[in-house]
C-alpha cells in the first residue's frame, strides 16, 4: 500500500479524482526539493512521504467528508494542511487556514498553495495569535505538535465554540487523554489510523473547563 496509486489514496481518503492523485504526486516530488534544504521532516522519515505523510494525513477526508471549513495548526512542512488543501479543492466552496509561525515553512506552505491553486491560507503567525484571524473552522487539525493537554489549550477558542478537533496520535495516547482529563472535559472518539498499527485520530468534541 506504500506505493504511489490512486487506489493506496482512496483507502485512506476515500473517492479521488485521478486530477487529485496526479496533483499530490507533483507535491510530493516538490516537498521532497524543498526538504532537501529546509528540512520539513525527520530525514528519517523523508524516503516515504507517501505513507508516512501524505495517506496518513489524507485519511482525515475520510473521517470527515462534509465539512468545508478546516484550520490546521502548527502545520510545518504541509501535513496535515496541504494534503486536506489539496482534497478539499474537490468539495465546493471548501478551504482551510494553516497557521505556521516559521518563516522557511511558511514560505514552502506559500509556494505549494500558489503552484497548485490550493484553497487554503496562510496564517504566519503564532497559534495564540492566530484565533481572531481564523474564524469559526468547523475542523481544527494538528500532527506531530504537541502533546494533547497543550493541543487543547491551543485550540481551546475554536473547540469551546462548536469546533471539532483531529489530532493525530502514537501509541502513547491513552495517557495523553488522561492527563488533558484533568483540565477540560470532551467527547471522545477514537479512529484507528489507517497507516500506522500503533497510531490513532483523535476526535474531540463539546469541549469545555473542568
Amino acid at each position: 500500500m506504500s506505493s504511489f496509486s490512486l487506489e493506496s489514496l482512496e483507502a485512506a481518503a476515500g473517492p479521488v479524482s485521478r486530477e487529485t492523485f496526479d496533483r499530490l504526486v507533483a507535491f510530493e516530488q516538490m516537498f521532497q526539493k524543498w526538504n532537501r534544504s529546509i528540512n520539513l521532516v525527520a530525514q528519517s522519515t523523508s524516503a516515504d512521504v507517501w505513507q508516512r505523510h501524505i495517506l496518513d494525513s489524507a485519511q482525515l477526508a475520510r473521517i470527515e467528508p462534509g465539512a468545508v471549513r478546516w484550520a490546521d495548526i502548527g502545520s510545518g512542512g504541509g501535513f496535515p494542511g496541504l494534503v486536506m488543501a489539496f482534497l478539499l479543492a474537490e468539495r465546493p466552496g471548501a478551504s482551510i487556514d494553516l497557521v505556521e509561525s516559521n518563516r522557511k515553512k511558511a514560505s514552502f506552505l506559500q509556494a505549494v498553495v500558489g503552484q497548485f491553486n490550493l484553497p487554503a491560507r496562510i496564517v504566519a503567525r503564532r497559534i495564540e495569535d492566530s484565533h481572531a484571524l481564523v474564524a469559526s473552522p468547523q475542523i481544527v487539525t494538528a500532527r506531530a505538535l504537541a502533546s494533547l493537554s497543550v493541543l487543547l489549550d491551543l485550540s481551546a477558542p475554536w473547540l469551546t465554540s462548536g469546533a471539532r478537533g483531529l489530532f493525530h496520535k502514537g501509541r502513547d495516547y491513552r495517557a495523553e487523554v488522561q492527563e488533558s482529563v484533568n483540565r477540560w472535559s470532551f467527547d471522545l472518539v477514537e479512529h484507528r489510523s489507517m497507516t500506522d498499527p500503533h497510531g490513532v485520530i483523535l476526535e474531540l468534541s463539546n469541549l469545555r473547563p473542568v
